[in-house]
């Protein structure tokens, strides 16, 4: 083999081919580049062991083996042209989708290639990417199928798996990336990761997102035309704060501890799982920053502005208006994990008193401080409570030690719901005294 000299560095300039796949090398950017500092060629096919795995409402609890290698086993199985067909790399989310959809769900095993070294399973990417079009270019020949209606479901590697197949194979419908894998991804050029060229639409939910070079699992940097950061896209409600062990010295000891406990990058699959019955469950806000979304700055929807989040983003008429376009959303820490988005405008009324103000109705602590009489405060809520609000209800708390002067209360609520920007406005029928709950009924 020759060696080559690149700004880079000392690589193997090698290519290794296959028979059915084509040939793999490890030139730039696959290897040798700032962000991709790793060497190799990915393992041959027979070690990756692509398996496809069919589902479908004849067979939602056992699969079928097909294999574009054996056309017979399509042949006789029950995949039918007639329906769209969802490919899921590394997830199980298939008997979800048949409650609400007839489809060919075909499961992607390829733990052969994915289960050693996070490095030699990045070369891997390559092998899976290109077995996937190998079956989508024989359906597309023995059934006149077509790419567009193919829809690729990637977590982890799996989501620039997904992106590989895309590359090689121009026209498919959308690619779906859940967390994709950040470290040796992370800014690298499309080529060799999930970009927006790799599908019609390609939509990315980022949950557990790397923010240094290998910090985390997750990809920080958008890769879509709809990129969703719930809770900001780096720390998810309910997963512990992951302290890496200190062993973890390499980018294989990390992402094998993250394989174990790494609750956050899990959770794509949770939030995408969840969101096929809960058509509306996951509605996201278009804003610059995170920050800017938990101001209030970009609430509440404009009208048909406001993408959902997960199974039915492809429903957002403007989804491919542009790329890159950043989507927030808050969730739960427990199931279900969708949240409604309101916003809360309080007016209060009576004396200057020190409380606890708890908007039970909403299952939410608005603050803790001063209200003053005559005043407006505002803030912004989530709340698993879906549909029109009834009443509103308040516990004022006095603090101990203070003196009471009078009454309080609230004299108007004003509820602004997040997803069509319908207002409810609530009012009050004279103060409470401390520790007393106060109604209010709709205006």
């Amino acid at each position: 083999n020759d060696w080559v000299f690149s700004v880079a560095g000392l690589f193997f300039g090698r290519e290794v081919c296959y028979e059915r796949l084509g040939c793999f090398t490890d030139d730039p950017p696959w290897s040798g580049i700032p962000g991709r500092e790793l060497a190799g060629l990915p393992s041959p096919p027979a070690a990756v062991n692509t398996n496809f795995l069919l589902y479908t409402r004849d067979n939602t609890m056992k699969h079928q083996k097909i294999s574009p290698s054996n056309p017979s086993t399509i042949k006789a199985s029950n995949f039918r042209a007639h329906r769209k067909t969802r490919f899921i790399i590394h997830g199980h989310l298939g008997g979800f989708m048949f409650h609400v959809e007839d489809v060919n769900c075909i499961l992607i095993d390829w733990t052969g290639g994915s289960s050693g070294l996070y490095t030699e399973a990045v070369n891997n990417v390559r092998i899976v990417g290109a077995e996937l079009v190998y079956l989508v270019n024989l359906l597309e020949k023995d059934y006149g199928y077509s790419p567009a209606n193919i829809h690729f479901i990637g977590h982890s590697l799996g989501a620039h798996a997904a992106g590989e197949a895309g590359r090689r194979k121009p026209g498919i419908g959308r690619i779906t990336g859940l967390d994709p894998a950040g470290p040796l991804f992370q800014y690298t050029p499309n080529k060799v990761r999930l970009d927006p060229s790799d599908a019609e639409f390609v939509d990315v939910i980022h949950t557990h997102a790397v923010i240094l070079h290998i910090s985390a699992p997750g990809i920080l940097q958008t890769c879509g035309h709809l990129d969703f950061y719930p809770n900001g896209g780096k720390k998810m409600p309910g997963c512990k704060q992951l302290r890496v062990p200190p062993t973890a010295r390499d980018i294989n000891d990390l992402m094998r501890a993250y394989r174990s406990i790494g609750c956050g990058h899990k959770r794509s699959l949770r939030y995408y799982a969840e969101s096929i019955t809960t058509p509306n469950g996951f509605l996201g806000y278009q804003c610059e920053t995170y920050r800017d979304f938990i101001l209030g700055a970009c609430f509440p929807c404009r009208k048909e502005r406001c993408p959902l989040m997960g199974h039915y983003a492809d429903m957002f008429p403007y989804k491919t208006e542009k790329e890159q376009q950043k989507v927030y959303l808050n969730t739960g820490a427990r199931p279900p994990y969708s949240r409604k988005y309101c916003s809360i405008k309080l007016k209060v009324g009576g004396i200057i008193l020190n409380v606890d103000l708890y908007f039970i109705y909403m299952l939410f602590f608005f603050g803790r401080g001063t209200f003053k009489p005559g005043n407006t405060y505002l803030n912004y809520i989530d709340t698993e409570i879906s549909g029109n609000i009834s009443k509103v209800e308040f516990l004022w708390k006095k603090h101990l030690g203070q003196v009471h002067r009078g009454c309080m209360g609230a004299d108007e609520v004003t509820v602004i719901s997040g997803e069509d920007g319908n207002v409810s406005v609530f009012c009050g029928h004279g103060s409470v005294q401390p520790n007393k709950w106060q109604t209010l009924m709709p205006c």
